[in-house]
């Protein structure tokens, strides 16, 4: 298959893009009203559980899902393995919508929004025995940074049309970003490895409410460690997907050896987290049989599934394995990070929690508008390897 990107071309307007539109509208319309009438009014959060939806999913489990570009990274720059060369490019794509629409969710979750601006401005405010401080400048910065990696995909289409003001700066800009570059990368490998440790290190303060199966010191670790594979999991839905709708070769051969480093990676992170548990005396709690040593067999069922699927040999040449293998470590990435920050997460008697309606609508409105940008810019600019430059319209 061609290592080359193109653009897949085709129209954008399609039934299936009017239904995401409709879905990103009626979260406009929540998110209008959260900002007209405050957070009280249009959510379900309370002291008990002043974070929600918006912080579970679309920011813990989300920025998770999002890191397909720097598990990639890890494998094409740091191990220098080129063959992931053609998986680059849609996986840091993926990876700055995933962690934009975070930050659009983070505007959204905060009170006073209007103050976002002074936590890389006001120095002298720091807390700098803060771990959310670090999340914050840290998830500000990859932003920033995913967006500069992938912006020689749109300078490499602006230089190609040969006129007009984009033209000539990207014609300017291009080679100095070239040259820079491997700098962005490691910027773009160490910050996902900061923010994503301490995503789980916010949660060492509330041993008293945080339930013993999923307390643990080694929470950085744990979670680190995970989304190292629910990245490698989002790059071969995300390759399926593109491959089955925009018909391009699928890159079988690499996804299967993708999800071979997610098996092995996942068996590790089992082997930690049970060992963890045993040696803190806490196995007694799983065979409790309550809904929380349910739960914790369901989250360890499911990674080991993920696992076994994706270590086998029929994971390496059959696309439906690679993929029932992908959404079994997408759903127990995404399951841990949820029972750590909502469902193991106990404030105490008399404390509730169930997202509303406009808590939902407007999660399911920002990852309506997220495809809706992923399959505009696969049209539009140099994004898929090996994609035919005109392709079906659906």
């Amino acid at each position: 298959m061609s290592s080359v990107a193109r653009p897949v071309g085709g129209k954008f307007l399609t039934p299936v893009t009017w239904f995401f539109i409709v879905l990103a509208l009626i979260g406009g319309a929540f998110t209008l009203a959260r900002f007209v009438f405050g957070l009280g009014a249009t959510t379900a959060m309370s002291d008990g559980y002043p974070w929600g939806l918006w912080i579970a999913f679309d920011v813990v489990t989300g920025t998770a899902l999002a890191c397909g570009g720097y598990s990639v990274a890890i494998l094409a720059y740091v191990f220098n393995k080129g063959k992931y060369h053609p998986l680059v490019r849609p996986a840091v794509l993926t990876s700055a919508l995933g962690y934009s629409v975070a930050a659009v969710a983070i505007i959204i979750d905060v009170g006073r929004y209007w103050n976002i601006w002074k936590i890389p401005v006001r120095v002298d405010k720091w807390n700098l025995n803060s771990g959310l401080l670090e999340v914050a400048l840290c998830v500000m910065s990859y932003v920033f940074v995913l967006w500069i990696e992938i912006s020689p995909v749109f300078m490499e289409r602006f230089k190609e049309s040969g006129h007009g003001v984009l033209a000539r700066l990207s014609t300017a800009i291009l080679p100095v970003l070239e040259k820079v570059l491997p700098f962005i990368l490691a910027l773009g490998i160490l910050l996902p490895t900061m923010h994503q440790s301490s995503l789980g290190s916010l949660y060492l303060i509330a041993w008293p409410k945080l339930h013993l199966l999923w307390h643990t010191p080694l929470l950085p670790l744990l979670y680190i460690i995970s989304v190292v594979g629910m990245g490698y999991a989002v790059v071969v839905f995300e390759a399926t997907f593109s491959s089955r709708v925009y018909r391009r070769e699928r890159e079988t051969a690499i996804l299967g050896s993708i999800g071979n480093v997610t098996a092995w990676l996942t068996l590790v992170y089992l082997a930690i987290r049970i060992v963890d548990i045993a040696l803190r005396g806490r196995l007694g709690l799983v065979f409790r049989f309550d809904g929380y040593g349910l739960l914790f067999l369901l989250e360890f069922a499911s990674f080991l599934a993920a696992a076994v699927v994706l270590i086998g040999r029929k994971a390496r040449v059959s696309p439906a394995t690679q993929v029932g293998g992908a959404l079994l470590m997408m759903w127990a990435g995404s399951l841990y990070r949820f029972d750590t920050y909502l469902v193991a997460y106990r404030p105490g008697p008399g404390w509730s929690y169930f997202p509303s309606v406009g808590e939902q609508a407007i999660t399911i409105g920002l990852v309506a508008l997220e495809v809706l940008v992923y399959v505009y810019f696969v049209k539009r600019f140099p994004i898929l390897s090996g994609a035919p430059s005109a392709s079906a319209s659906r």
